[in-house]
C-alpha cells in the first residue's frame, strides 16, 4: 500500500468515530510467540517468519494495528530456558512503523535449532514481558507451534497466572505431525475472554491462518475462523 493511500485511509478514520490512531492510547498489547524447537526445520522456520512477516504487514492487518495503537513483540521459544525476545516491544503508531515491524518479524534469525518443547514455559516468559506496557488495555499471547509440550512446566498450570494478570492466550496449532493438537491447544492452553485457537493443517497453510488468527486478535471479532 502507497504512502498516499494510507493518509487518505488515515484521513477518512480521521472523519468517523474511530479517528486518526495516532492520538489514541494503547489498546492492545500483542507477544507473538513462536515456537522454534527440534521438530521445527529450516525450511518450516522461515515459513512462520516469512507468513507471519507477511500477515504482519497485510493492509486489513496493518490498519487494525494503527487503529488499536498496538504494542508488539517477537518472543522465540523452545525448551526451559529458551525464550528469548528477537523484535522489543514496537508501538504501531503508523504505517511506517507497522511496515518496520514486519520487516523485522520476516528477517528474523532463528535462536535455536535442536531442543524440546517447553509451551508452559513459554507462557511465563510471555506473561513477563506485560510488564514492561502497563498502560495497555488489552494483553494476548499469540502462541504457535506443532507439538505437545514435553518439558518443563505444564501449560495448563499457567492458565490461571494468565488470569490473574487479565492475559489472554490463544492458539494457531500447526497440525503436521500432530494431528490432534488443536484440541491440545484447546484443552490446556488458551485462556481468557474471547480465546480461541484455530489449525493450521501444515506449515505451508500457516501464512494464511496466522493473518487470519492476527485479525480475529486485533479486531476481536466474534465470528469463528476455525
Amino acid at each position: 500500500m502507497g504512502h498516499r493511500v494510507r493518509m487518505q485511509i488515515c484521513s477518512f478514520m480521521a472523519a468517523t468515530w474511530i479517528g486518526c490512531a495516532s492520538a489514541r492510547a494503547c489498546e492492545l498489547a500483542l507477544v507473538l510467540a513462536v515456537d522454534v524447537s527440534g521438530s521445527v526445520d529450516p525450511s518450516e522456520y522461515r515459513l512462520q517468519m516469512e507468513g507471519l512477516g507477511a500477515a504482519l504487514g497485510d493492509s486489513a492487518v496493518t490498519e487494525a494495528l494503527v487503529v488499536a495503537q498496538a504494542k508488539v513483540m517477537l518472543l522465540q521459544w523452545t525448551g526451559v530456558s529458551r525464550q528469548k525476545v528477537s523484535v522489543p516491544w514496537t508501538h504501531v503508531t503508523d504505517f511506517e512503523t507497522a511496515d518496520a515491524l514486519a520487516a523485522r518479524v520476516h528477517d528474523a534469525p532463528r535462536e535455536w535449532r535442536s531442543f524440546s518443547t517447553a509451551i508452559g514455559e513459554a507462557v511465563g516468559s510471555a506473561l513477563t514481558q506485560f510488564d514492561a506496557v502497563p498502560e495497555c488495555k488489552r494483553r494476548v499471547i499469540d502462541v504457535s507451534g506443532d507439538g505437545v509440550s514435553n518439558e518443563g512446566v505444564p501449560p495448563e498450570r499457567m492458565k490461571a497466572a494468565a488470569l490473574h494478570r487479565g492475559v489472554t492466550i490463544n492458539g494457531l496449532a500447526i497440525a503436521a505431525s500432530e494431528i490432534e493438537l488443536v484440541e491440545y491447544y484447546r484443552d490446556n492452553l488458551i485462556v481468557g475472554p474471547g480465546s480461541f485457537a484455530m489449525e493450521a493443517l501444515t506449515f505451508e497453510d500457516y501464512p494464511t491462518r496466522i493473518r487470519q488468527k492476527l485479525l480475529r486478535e486485533i479486531t476481536k471479532q466474534v465470528a469463528s475462523l476455525n
